[in-house]
């Protein structure tokens, strides 16, 4: 079904803000960059500008937001069984993380480019901090919604969090090995809980 023409014309002025705020990036650096400048290139007002994104720090996450709520959608809409414990949650959240990871990673450059800004600023580094709690949350409210207890959705989103965290820095954030990393930090922590069941 096509949007309605206000709606398509919204999302076109919020694409043409992330692009010029991608390119400005590239051109200057973070810090040389204003609100004002990104407003300009994308050829939108300010208001504008502040009707998509809170500040120029939440640009640099836009895509990766829009790409978390697509994947977290479609798996809350999935018929996955409720998950018997822990062991099981966690399989479960292996499939979204690794979905999540394999789309970040399709286009390679920019997702270097993309956590090349976020190592050189503090603030980039403290909003993707909130933003991986907030994944992490998001994971958590899958499992809920497939019937988990809230403490086994929430033991398990935190260690897929973690799983998808060793993985980025076992490699220093390489993008072309994140998914394969990512598959084997999680069967290591499933092996660590069949041990345990011995």
């Amino acid at each position: 079904m096509r949007l309605p023409l206000v709606e398509r014309k919204r999302l076109q002025a919020r694409e043409r803000v992330v692009r010029a705020a991608e390119e400005l990036f590239a051109e200057r650096g973070f810090d040389a960059v204003s609100v004002a400048d990104i407003a300009d290139r994308a050829e939108v007002g300010r208001t504008t500008f502040f009707r998509h994104f809170g500040d120029k720090q939440e640009v640099v996450f836009a895509r990766q937001h829009e790409l978390v709520a697509t994947i977290a959608s479609a798996h809350e809409q999935s018929a996955a069984s409720v998950p018997s414990g822990p062991a099981e949650a966690i399989a479960q959240l292996r499939d979204v993380v690794l979905a999540l990871c394999a789309q970040v990673t399709k286009d390679p450059d920019s997702y270097t480019r993309h956590y090349a800004f976020i190592a050189q600023n503090a603030e980039l580094r403290a909003r993707d901090a909130v933003k991986m709690q907030d994944l992490a949350n998001l994971l958590s409210k899958i499992l809920t919604r497939r019937g988990a207890d809230e403490r086994t959705a929430l033991f398990a989103s935190q260690v897929a969090l973690a799983c998808y965290q060793i993985a980025k820095a076992r490699r220093g954030n390489e993008p072309r090995s994140l998914v394969a990393e990512t598959r084997e930090a999680f069967q290591e922590v499933l092996a660590l809980g069949s041990h345990h069941g011995d």
